[in-house]
């Protein structure tokens, strides 16, 4: 249906109409025609007036269309039937019956419903009289012209309607009933698009607010790659100034932020384990890295049978390097630096390693202990093994295979280990702390937990029944034994924080040897943790990493996991920890939301992990070490 222009017939003797200042004929004009008139809007000497042109509509075709309308409204309404039902003359019949059959009832006034309730009467006259309101009254003219007013009541009792009446009635009900069907959805109709223009509106605050949190995060990491960039020229002016090669435990700190540019792994596929090391025969306890497409060490908690010594990767070949034998049992713990590499066995010895003697002598490694002595002290050169020279120190020895030091005092495992410089402390299953000087090889600090744990300092947040029974804490998780009662330690400056199993995470002074604080939230046993200069992050096997405010010495944040955390690592955007599942679990600190690495990963549960810049190796139950694009 398309409206058709007609000229506006100003006079019949015209055959003509100028429309700005343009001559049109007098009949019709199609749409075309019209749009290729040059009007001369609000520029020539004349304006358009509604007499220049009319339009003459199909009035029949246009009301006997059909509108779109909803499931629960009527079908075959036309435009104008649909514009009738919301007209107010649409409800001009209801007003009709309701005078006629006086559907309104009388107003009573209060003090007549009070007398009812109290079983009073009222004088007829009276009641009459306060029964009928003025609204209910109407006039009915008499024989002689004059108006005479009745009670509604009386006009409609003494009507009798008739059989057209009702039936009138009965189509005006219905038609009513239409119109209400109609307006129902016309007003459905209102509500459902103002709901769709709101969901529009938050889709696109949503997109809004993510893209700011997203330029958050770009700043975040633009702070923490200047921040690596800084302590990368500083590692370097320091090898400059110390010279190279002098002392193999020169260490940078562990870097808090990347250290190389991002566009370094931008080819990479995100989200994805793009390499798999599957050497290991049991499950993975322990890895570290030095940088990405650096060196990685790895370790399984085999037995001595099984051949559980750490394995050492060339991450940029992807290949095999050697092995690093040497310690009676599983290592538990492990760190990298550059080329140093320290490990932390179930025989209750540290050794320290040179990641760069590592292939060609791989077999040359030294298992003594103190003094040289050790299980094969009298065969020192049987199946291949051949002690190092003695120092004048009695306390460390050391060889020519890639293990440069061996340092003993813990009676039970090391559990747990952190290094940096020449200094190191170190976590035993023998409830003990002890720092080491490993340019001589000394223990020079002994600190007791058990002993911290009976005599807690006046500022500790901790009380002796806060405290879990340690005795019977890993078997309730599952995982048998005490063995690991030391989860984790980092210190920095005087400054040193542990993880216990006994759920708490103390803060020690190295200078004096005493723990000044004790952080208590934790039911399970603390499994890792680590510090910057605002925070302590603790992981336990509660299923729960906790977030210290050290400013205020309370826990800011606590974040649930489905599984118990046993490794973690973080920084101002992210937390990564391993919990029990398959996947590596991320948690965004500024979107509050969780992720996870699945792709192409494990296939039983995520045991440990550490990433650098957007490099990240996890190791897991399944005997595979996983590499990942952040």
């Amino acid at each position: 249906m398309t409206p058709k222009l007609i000229s506006a017939a100003a006079s019949s003797s015209s055959k003509h109409r100028s429309l700005g200042g343009t001559r049109l004929p007098s009949n019709r004009l199609d749409l075309i025609a019209l749009g290729r008139t040059p009007l001369h809007l609000g520029l020539s000497t004349r304006r358009i007036t509604s007499t220049d042109l009319q339009i003459a509509e199909a009035t029949d075709e246009l009301l006997a269309k059909e509108i779109p309308e909803p499931d629960e409204s009527p079908h075959n309404i036309s435009l104008l039937r649909g514009f009738k039902a919301t007209i107010p003359s649409s409800e001009r019949n209801k007003t009709r019956r309701r005078q006629m059959r006086n559907v309104d009832a009388p107003r009573m006034g209060l003090k007549k419903l009070g007398l009812h309730a109290r079983g009073l009467l009222m004088d007829e006259e009276e009641e009459s009289s306060r029964s009928v309101s003025e609204d209910d009254m109407v006039v009915v003219n008499n024989a002689k012209g004059k108006g005479k007013r009745r009670a509604r009541e009386s006009l409609g009792a003494s009507v009798a309607l008739g059989k057209e009446e009702l039936k009138r009635q009965t189509e005006e009900i219905l038609l009513d009933k239409e119109n209400i069907h109609i307006r129902r959805a016309l007003l459905n109709n209102q509500i459902a698009e103002i709901t769709y223009k709101i969901n529009n509106l938050t889709s696109a605050r949503s997109e809004l607010e993510q893209n700011l949190l997203k330029l958050q995060e770009d700043e975040l990491e633009l702070d923490d790659e200047l921040e690596g960039v800084h302590e990368r020229i500083e590692f370097e002016d320091n090898l400059k100034g110390a010279g190279l090669g002098q002392d193999i435990t020169h260490s940078s700190r562990r870097r808090k932020g990347p250290a190389f540019l991002p566009s370094e792994h931008d080819e990479l596929p995100t989200g994805v384990a793009f390499l798999t090391f599957s050497s290991h025969r049991t499950p993975i306890s322990a890895l570290d890295f030095s940088e990405p497409y650096g060196t990685l060490v790895s370790a399984s908690s085999g037995s001595a049978e099984e051949d559980s010594s750490p394995i050492v990767w060339d991450l940029l070949t992807a290949s095999e390097i050697g092995h690093l034998r040497g310690h009676r049992g599983a290592v538990k713990t492990l760190q990298v630096e550059d080329h140093v590499c320290l490990t932390g066995g179930e025989d209750g010895s540290v050794r320290v390693w040179d990641l760069r003697r590592v292939g060609d002598d791989d077999d040359l490694v030294n298992v003594t202990g103190v003094n040289g002595s050790g299980d094969n002290a009298e065969d020192k050169t049987s199946n291949g093994i051949r002690a190092g020279e003695s120092t004048e120190d009695d306390d460390f020895t050391l060889t020519d295979g890639p293990c440069a030091r061996v340092l003993e005092g813990h009676s039970k495992a090391v559990t747990a280990l952190f290094f940096e410089d020449n200094c190191l402390v170190t976590g035993a299953s023998d409830k003990t702390l002890r720092q080491w000087d490993l340019t001589t090889g000394q223990c020079v600090l002994t600190m007791d937990i058990l002993w911290a744990m009976s005599h807690p300092h006046p500022s500790s947040l901790s009380t002796p029944d806060t405290t879990l029974d340690f005795s019977t804490t890993w078997d309730t998780f599952g995982l048998g034994g005490s063995s690991d009662f030391v989860g984790g330690v980092q210190f920095w400056g005087y400054g040193l924080v542990s993880g216990s199993a006994d759920g708490a995470v103390r803060m020690w002074d190295m200078r004096t040897g005493q723990a000044h604080r004790t952080l208590i939230g934790h039911t399970g046993p603390v499994t890792s943790l680590q510090f910057d200069e605002l925070h302590i992050v603790s992981g336990s096997l509660d299923k729960t990493v906790r977030i210290w405010d050290l400013r205020t010495m309370s826990p800011s944040e606590t974040i649930q996991f489905d599984g118990g955390v046993t490794s973690l690592q973080f920084d101002s955007r992210k937390v990564v920890a391993a919990a029990g599942e398959n996947a590596v679990r991320i948690f965004n600190r500024t979107t509050r939301q969780f992720s996870g690495l699945s792709t192409n990963g494990h296939t039983e549960s995520v045991q440990c992990l550490r990433y650098m810049d957007k490099y990240l190796v996890s190791g897991g139950r399944d005997c595979a070490v996983k590499v990942w694009a952040l």
